[in-house]
This record gives structure tokens, C-alpha cells and sequence, in this order.
């Protein structure tokens, strides 16, 4: 997803973004768990882009690598990409949000996910932002 600017009179989050997972500048989430990451996008980016409409995934299958976009999402506000922190092997897509994305706006932390990923190394998540550094690149620290 690309880097946001904060837009005056956006809607902000107080809430600290979730500790169990890293993250990315670009604002996808990665939380490792069972030798798996699953990976979404944060609540800052739900807020900067107000109304999610349309996803689409341009890798739901095979290898992604860090750095790498996986898909597109759309907003009433804008059309980003969506990229991967680490290297991995995409298991599985939530086609629920494909069907109907408002779930992203509602529950970006967990109903909300995008992709699963088999990662190449799991040590790439913790190189990743934590929350706290996270939450002090957008300003909600």
C-alpha cells in the first residue's frame, strides 16, 4: 500500500495498534503464527482511505517476496497497492473480503486479513516494525 498523508478532518484511531503482530511503512500488518503470516492491512490505512469498495489480489498463489505488491485495494478516496514484508509462499486468500471488502473497514485486525503466507524465514517478520515503532511513524504514539 502506498505511504499515506494525513488528511485534515480524517477520521484517527487512539487505540494503539495490536503488539502481536509487525509492520510495514506501507501499513500492512504481518502476525506469525503456527509457521504461518497472515498479513493485512492497519487501521491508520483503513482510516486514510475511508470507504474500502474493491480488492483484488495479482498473486494468489505461488511466491511473493519482500517488497513485492500482491494486490490492489480501492477506496471512494484512492486505488493502492498492497505489499508484502517478507519472503513466502501465498496459502491461502480470504474471499470473503474479495466478495465484500466492507469487512476490511469494519475489523481490519482479524476478519479483515488478506492473504496467508508460508514464509521463507520467519525471522524477516521481526525485522518489521513492532507496534510502538509503528505507532510512532504515524503519529499515534
Amino acid at each position: 500500500m502506498d505511504v499515506f498523508t494525513s488528511t485534515p478532518g480524517a477520521p484517527r484511531t487512539t487505540m494503539p495498534s495490536p503488539d502481536d503482530r509487525h509492520y510495514t511503512e506501507t501499513h500492512e500488518w504481518h502476525k506469525l503464527e503456527g509457521g504461518e503470516v497472515t498479513i493485512g492491512i492497519s487501521r491508520f490505512a483503513v482510516d486514510e482511505l475511508t470507504d474500502i469498495t474493491f480488492l483484488e489480489f495479482s498473486r494468489n498463489e505461488g511466491q511473493i517476496k519482500a517488497g513485492e505488491s500482491f494486490g490492489e485495494i480501492e477506496s471512494v478516496k484512492t486505488t493502492s497497492e498492497l505489499y508484502s514484508g517478507i519472503d513466502g509462499t501465498v496459502t491461502a486468500v480470504n474471499e470473503q473480503v474479495v466478495e465484500d471488502p466492507s469487512i476490511i473497514n469494519q475489523d481490519p485486525w482479524d476478519r479483515g486479513w488478506l492473504v496467508k503466507l508460508k514464509p521463507d524465514d520467519e525471522s524477516q517478520v521481526g525485522r518489521l516494525l513492532d507496534a510502538s515503532a509503528y505507532d510512532a511513524q504515524i503519529g499515534e504514539a
